[in-house]
């Protein structure tokens, strides 16, 4: 191989979406820089791939850099995986690559899948603009909603419930899409507003988030009068958040039309 950094994409849960291309360079490369040396060894037992490899991960980042930089300068071939996907995307690498660039030398890619553009496009919400903001972060919300395009983020199952209802405060008139296990046997994308997601089984597994663009106007008042009687059935008070959460109106106000529609 020769000198230089490569970035090399992996699988996100299927291995049969390991690449060719991904597999030889792997096994030929001087050094694999992964980010759980771990879950590598499994993939490379799996691929039958037998070069040595180091730890490169958030916390001992900065402190292998360096040593990575100079062995590349020195004439070796360097890869940087991480623990599905591709990385530098909310994953160990960017820094390193950052310092290659810095250093002047080589960087190569070798794609692979990446959960985000994965997530994206089953989601069915539109592609042309969207923007990633990597883990939610809750404070961060009100900012994100501002954001007019379709928003991908990534979560963890245990805090996608907390998520959700968070979305509902903050974002109750955009659909999301609760993608998870991607390639893997139980994929699957939950579709709706926020307010009506908050009470399913909780989602286990890896997750993305897509959340679609924010209308581009508010509903006619015959359009919410015709979800105020689909869903009046119900209590008022459970009603109204879901007509709120419809609708993008208050809840003040959707507590208002309600009542007025069962006099």
């Amino acid at each position: 191989m020769q000198s230089g950094l490569y970035i090399v994409g992996t699988p996100i849960g299927n291995l049969s979406d390991m690449s060719p291309r991904a597999v030889e360079t792997l096994k030929n490369v001087d050094l694999v820089a992964a980010e759980d040396t771990r879950v590598f060894a499994k993939l490379a037992a799996h691929f039958d791939i037998k070069t040595k490899c180091v730890s490169h991960h958030e916390h001992n980042e900065l402190r292998v850099i360096d040593s990575l930089i100079e062995k590349i300068q020195s004439g070796a071939s360097v890869a940087v995986v991480t623990d599905a996907g591709m990385p530098c995307i909310s994953d160990p690498g960017f820094r390193l690559v950052r310092a290659a660039r810095a250093a002047g030398v080589r960087v190569a890619v070798v794609p692979g899948p990446t959960a985000v553009i994965s997530a994206l496009v089953l989601s069915g919400f539109p592609t042309d603009r969207f923007t990633f903001c990597g883990f939610v972060d809750e404070k961060k919300l009100h900012d994100d909603n501002k954001i007019r395009h379709t928003i991908v983020y990534y979560e963890s199952p245990n805090r996608i419930m907390s998520t959700i209802a968070a979305l509902a405060r903050i974002m109750p008139e955009r659909q999301i899409a609760i993608v998870r296990e991607i390639t893997k046997i139980y994929e699957e994308a939950i579709i709706g507003y926020p307010a009506d997601l908050m009470h399913i089984t909780p989602p286990r597994g890896e997750i993305v988030i897509c959340v679609a663009p924010a209308p581009d106007k508010k509903m006619t008042d015959d359009e919410i009068k015709s979800i105020v009687n689909d869903i009046a059935a119900g209590s008022v008070k459970s009603s109204a958040a879901q007509l709120a959460a419809r609708t993008g109106i208050s809840k003040k106000e959707a507590y208002k039309r309600l009542v007025e529609n069962k006099k």
